[in-house]
């Protein structure tokens, strides 16, 4: 059956559904490869739509495939039937941001003109972004100082990546006088400036300033804070022990129904627990099921971490339980709150049968679990157990930290135990772990030790290319 020849129109809509950008660029290059010419005259070159374009070059820059989409790009520059619009340099210039390539941003925002396209405050403002992603500050300010020369309209959007960008680099100062620059120009600050100023008030422990400016954006601008203002300001109250204030503006939220999600309420819930307020934890819960508002990992987390502090672990491994009851599976963070926990605790047969348990349980321990339990091991001095552990983590890739490896060895220097200590020195020769001080360590065992043949051998592998 002879295939039915693909259309502009055609091109466009398998372009779409092409998830695979390599496909998809062959696909764009050769759109009837597969078609045989009826005629011997040559075929006439492929009309692509301005769509087309569009697709192919967001797949590209999407896979990082950026030698290609600048070969798109640049037969786009010599269609005469269109002119591209300002959006595909915008996606373009956010590519490169994403993959901290700020040249290429400013040399595709430079560009725009000779696509017959006419900058403006939205390309503008996707350059500021890319050149804030990349950390570029000087040039972030480079470009706002130049602002006229490119956009002679400047929006809100403008005006709060600048902000953002002050807030980042800590020049709060500068922020506020940009804050009453485009009120002087009459550029109206939206909830997204109250947002980035409160968050970095917030972060910054100016609380009193945050809560004033909360106040301030609805008596004097009419703007109301959103979950994000609102999660800001009760996060920075709860680290700094202002539960009753944290807890006032949770019932404001639901006063002017701003929704609650369960970050939120896992913050209090972790607050409560630091300032010994554990009885009202309950009462959270219950309120969060009343708002429709589901439990997720971070609140089981935060419920088995706050259990672990008062060392309630029959608790903290209920909660692990109902957490796969309520179809809420723990992650690694679960675990290693409650190994470390017991090991804080000096209960390190649970923990190490805990750690075991956790593949059966579906959770595969990470480098935190094994840190934390070999740690907890070499402070309770059982270093057979500590000495597999170590072992079993070096197999894996993964390397303790070298204050948890000091002391193991100066512990099994001290007890003289030179059997294990060989095992171990042997595990992290092959790793190139030795440092100095486990070098200072062990050559002092060996100077006033009797078991010279096993010295000799801790001293081969110590010499080791």
């Amino acid at each position: 059956m002879e295939k039915l020849k693909v259309t502009t129109f055609r091109l466009s809509s398998l372009l779409r559904l092409q998830k695979d950008p390599k496909l998809a660029l062959q696909l764009f290059q050769n759109p009837n490869s597969n078609c045989k010419p009826t005629t011997k005259t040559p075929p006439k070159p492929f009309r692509y739509s301005l769509l087309a374009y569009d697709l192919i070059i967001s797949k590209l820059g999407r896979a990082k495939m950026f030698e290609e989409m600048e070969q798109i790009i640049e037969q786009m520059k010599h269609e005469t039937r269109f002119s591209p619009k300002e959006v595909i340099f915008c996606n373009v210039i956010a590519f490169y941001g994403w993959s901290r390539l700020p040249e290429r941003a400013l040399q595709m925002f430079d560009q725009i003109p000779s696509f017959r396209c006419e900058r403006t405050a939205k390309s503008f403002n996707t350059l500021l972004n890319a050149l804030l992603n990349c950390r570029e500050f000087e040039k972030v300010r480079d470009m706002f100082t130049c602002l006229d020369k490119f956009v002679p309209n400047p929006d809100a959007c403008t005006y709060n990546i600048m902000i953002h960008a002050c807030c980042v680099t800590n020049s709060l100062q500068n922020a506020w006088k940009l804050f009453d620059e485009m009120q002087r120009k009459g550029i109206r600050p939206n909830v997204v400036t109250f947002g980035t100023l409160i968050c970095s008030l917030s972060t910054n422990s100016v609380l009193d300033e945050a809560l004033r400016l909360k106040e301030n954006m609805i008596s004097a601008f009419d703007v109301k804070p959103n979950a994000f203002i609102y999660a800001s300001l009760i996060k920075a109250l709860c680290r700094s022990n202002h539960l009753n204030k944290a807890f006032k503006l949770k019932e404001e939220m639901l006063e002017n129904k701003v929704e609650l999600d369960s970050a939120i309420y896992s913050t209090l819930i972790s607050a409560l627990f630091k300032v010994g307020r554990k009885g009202e934890v309950y009462g959270v819960l219950e309120e969060m099921r009343e708002q429709g508002s589901k439990p997720d990992t971070v609140t089981y987390n935060a419920l088995i971490s706050g259990y672990c502090k008062e060392k309630d672990f029959v608790l903290a491994y209920d909660v692990l339980n109902k957490m796969e009851e309520n179809g809420c599976k723990p992650d690694v963070i679960s675990y290693n709150v409650i190994i470390g926990g017991l090991c804080k605790d000096g209960k390190l047969r649970k923990a190490t049968d805990l750690f075991e348990d956790m593949p059966r349980r579906g959770c595969i321990p990470d480098i935190v679990s094994y840190r934390t339990l070999f740690a907890g091991l070499c402070d309770g001095r059982l270093f057979e157990e500590a000495a597999f552990i170590l072992d079993e983590m070096l197999f894996k890739g993964y390397a303790p930290h070298y204050e948890s490896i000091n002391k193991f060895v100066g512990q099994m220097c001290e007890e003289e135990n030179v059997n294990i200590l060989l095992t171990v020195m042997y595990s992290l020769g092959k790793e190139n772990l030795i440092n100095a001080e486990i070098w200072r360590l062990v050559i002092s065992l060996v100077y006033k030790g009797d078991e010279t043949s096993k010295l000799s051998e801790i001293l081969d592998i110590l010499t080791l290319p």
